[in-house]
């Protein structure tokens, strides 16, 4: 296994990440105890880069987490995402209450003290024109519920627009040979910030297996 450096969070994570999406249930059955060992066998094969969000199986996949760090005891980076908990995607919903309120929920799924990487999950381009909204990141950093945030974006104009905010410390954009615009203007301006960049669906959703 490779490992790189994440941006400028100091730490050096594994090229191949896990997605844990679909051991949440959201793409179909699944057995927990074959989630579990899929995971074991990432962890085993150099992985320490876990990628889940809250919405994935409504917190399952984050117990699910909690369970392997439980387990192993190798150091394991975990990144979730929050927002999409939301009836509607809304700038609006995106209040101090709504996030402290999804932070928490996330923190009692993976039995943390602290959250490694929150992640804005996919919010509505407007929200990236409201800088409140990261200076109630910024407070929960501060007070020690997440230790580094960024977010998951479906445009790469979002991620450019992302990465203004000083405290932005990754941006999670699908990157693949089908999708291969980030790799121009964005991956020089994450460069030059010195931002962690984590390409989703890499495979294209199964297509490219």
């Amino acid at each position: 296994m490779q490992y790189r450096p994440l941006g400028k969070t100091g730490w050096k994570v594994s090229e191949i990440s896990f997605g844990t999406w679909a051991i949440g249930g959201s793409w179909g059955k699944v057995d927990d105890r074959e989630s579990m060992a899929a995971l074991h066998a990432a962890i085993d094969a150099g992985v320490n880069f876990l990628d889940t969000a809250d919405v994935y199986g409504m917190g399952r996949s984050e117990r699910l987490i909690a369970q392997l760090k439980r387990e192993r005891k190798e150091q394991i980076v975990v990144a979730t995402k929050a927002g999409r908990k939301l009836p509607a995607q809304t700038v609006a919903g995106y209040t101090r209450e709504n996030l402290t309120g999804w932070v928490e929920e996330s923190l009692r799924n993976l039995e943390a003290d602290c959250l490694d990487l929150l992640q804005l999950h996919c919010p509505p381009t407007d929200l990236y024109y409201k800088p409140e909204v990261f200076d109630c990141l910024d407070d929960l950093v501060t007070a020690g519920k997440i230790r580094f945030y960024g977010v998951s974006v479906e445009r790469v104009e979002e991620a450019l627009k992302a990465i203004e905010f000083p405290r932005v410390q990754t941006v999670q954009v699908i990157f693949n040979c089908f999708r291969l615009r980030p790799s121009r203007l964005l991956f020089e301006q994450t460069r030059k910030k010195q931002v962690g960049v984590l390409a989703r669906v890499p495979l294209a959703s199964g297509l490219l297996t």
